[in-house]
């Protein structure tokens, strides 16, 4: 039994490309460590798609 548990913790602790344990602060911590930002165009929100969420506002 006690061999079932250390196969499960490691799998629990497995590490994602960035090379840390997953979990979200982990990745953003990661990613800033490491200098890997995105493009602007990649995380800002587009004036045409903006409008077409506020089209759907209230109803």
């Amino acid at each position: 039994m006690s061999k079932l548990k250390k196969k499960a913790r490691k799998s629990s602790s497995k590490k994602n490309k960035l090379g840390v344990k997953n979990s979200l602060v982990n990745n953003i911590n990661a990613r800033r460590r490491k200098g890997k930002s995105r493009a602007k165009s990649k995380h800002t929100v587009s004036k045409e798609s903006y409008k077409k969420m506020q089209n759907g506002w209230g109803k």
